[in-house]
């Protein structure tokens, strides 16, 4: 039986370019195992994500919103996920959900076709999308986490109104924005931004994500800071169609609890 879709799903456009997935992991510092892979959309032969997304129309944005998260799922649990206990993150489009009940429907669909719970899937949106209807938005976190999945507002510290968004949208994670964590090792207001949004977060019920880490020092300070989850360069590169490896600095070794 083919999903539901509401009105709005039917009338978009066809897609008529072609999508991969790369990967790249949040690592759990506890454990230094892979807590994560975000999914990240390239074209087939590795072309980056600007040159997709340059793509996308308002036409098109629906059938293109519904593709990522098909080839995610598909692409990642071929790559290995399910070998392991790690989580799979996809972006999404909050202006191409039209019914948050009818458009997970494929998503849903797919994930119980490859055997990968709806436990084992975190939906991310970034604060920069303009976002049409905040309270639409606002429904859909809401009903996605009713569904079982996990929510992330990405790029924190990257827009103009994060706090104001943060208030709006309660999602399970909030990823820092290498903007705040870039240099954190030398940066006193840096330090205290994050430490400041550890706090808040935690009195909130949610899970901080460090974006766009690259050096020891950095690492050391969003962990003496009480970052428990890191994504960046320090551990692995994106690749295509594949789960990185995740390479531990034999200096960062201590980090773990």
């Amino acid at each position: 039986m083919s999903p539901v879709k509401c009105s709005g799903c039917r009338n978009g456009d066809a897609l008529d370019f072609a999508i991969s997935m790369a990967f790249q992991p949040i690592v759990d510092l506890d454990t230094h195992l892979p807590f994560a892979y975000e999914a990240l959309v390239r074209g087939t032969n590795g072309e980056p994500a600007h040159s997709i997304l340059s793509q996308v129309t308002d036409g098109n944005r629906y059938a293109f919103d519904q593709k990522c998260r098909v080839k995610a799922i598909e692409t990642a649990t071929a790559a290995g996920l399910l070998d392991g206990d790690a989580k799979l993150s996809i972006n999404f489009l909050p202006n191409a959900v039209y019914s948050p009940a009818a458009c997970i429907a494929l998503t849903l669909a797919t994930a119980k076709t490859v055997g990968l719970p709806a436990s084992r899937l975190i939906f991310e949106f970034t604060e920069n999308e303009e976002i049409a209807d905040p309270a639409h938005t606002a429904n859909i976190v809401a009903s996605y986490r009713q569904m079982g999945f996990g929510t992330a507002l990405d790029d924190f510290g990257a827009g103009h109104a994060g706090l104001n968004r943060l208030a709006r949208f309660q999602t399970d994670y909030i990823k820092l924005d290498m903007e705040l964590t870039r240099d954190i090792d030398t940066s006193m207001p840096r330090r205290m931004i994050v430490s400041a949004m550890v706090q808040l977060a935690s009195a909130m019920g949610m899970t901080v994500i460090a974006e766009g880490i690259e050096t020891d020092a950095e690492l050391r300070a969003v962990r003496d800071i009480g970052v428990r989850y890191v994504q960046g360069y320090i551990f692995a590169r994106p690749q295509l169609r594949r789960l990185p490896a995740i390479a531990i600095p034999p200096s960062t070794m201590a980090l773990r609890a």
